[in-house]
């Protein structure tokens, strides 16, 4: 594989062990992860949920990165039409630190992820690929998705993904709530975007799975 900026899942778990390997947990307890996007700073719950801020979502086109002209302001890319594995699409663009486009659908499920993701990984709109999430509207505070990340294909959860769709649901008019519920093949996260700061929250579980040893 090849390094991303950051992985929003990785740092909750990165968190869950400093926290494992100090032996103490209280609530607000945080860490400074340095990462490619910049330093992150998750906060340990007496429940074993992480909060990460993920700082503020990348809205500008050329930015994010993508070539498809923006729609909105300028220079945001909102419900922008692409053709993609010869259907024609809506997609909204945002970066974490890392790229995503949004794709909203009306039945995630029937979705054909394995024929449809790899093309829009590769679509030349996309200069330095990109991760896809295909997303539908369950409620203004529920959000269902699938994610097709670059160089890894369908995964069971996107942390930045997460963070990005719901930013997507609120610019694209599909929710006007700034607090969702994003329900992932391998859990729920909680999405808050503060209007008053412009940051991302995330909030997850972050639990012990094993531990073992390696000869090299």
């Amino acid at each position: 594989g090849t390094e991303p900026e950051m992985c929003g899942n990785g740092i909750r778990c990165m968190a869950k062990y400093l926290d494992m390997l100090e032996g103490e947990t209280h609530a607000g307890k945080t860490y400074t992860i340095s990462t490619g996007a910049g330093p992150i700073v998750p906060v340990m719950s007496e429940s074993g949920s992480v909060t990460v801020d993920m700082g503020c979502p990348i809205l500008e086109g050329p930015v994010v990165p993508t070539t498809l002209a923006p729609t909105m302001d300028g220079e945001q890319v909102v419900n922008a039409p692409i053709s993609v594995a010869g259907q024609d699409w809506e997609v909204t663009c945002v970066s974490m630190g890392n790229p995503h486009a949004i794709v909203f659908v009306d039945d995630v499920d029937a979705l054909d992820l394995a024929g449809v993701g790899p093309q829009f990984e590769t679509a030349p709109e996309f200069p330095a690929k990109i991760n896809t999430e295909f997303v539908q509207v369950m409620s203004p505070t529920h959000l269902k998705m699938k994610v097709w990340e670059r160089g890894a294909g369908p995964t069971l959860a996107c942390g930045t993904g997460a963070c990005a769709l719901t930013v997507a649901a609120i610019l694209a008019g599909k929710t006007s709530e700034r607090t969702c519920t994003v329900s992932l093949p391998g859990g729920d996260l909680v999405i808050e975007w503060r209007e008053e700061n412009n940051r991302i929250y995330m909030t997850g579980p972050a639990d012990y799975v094993f531990e073992g040893e390696y000869k090299l």
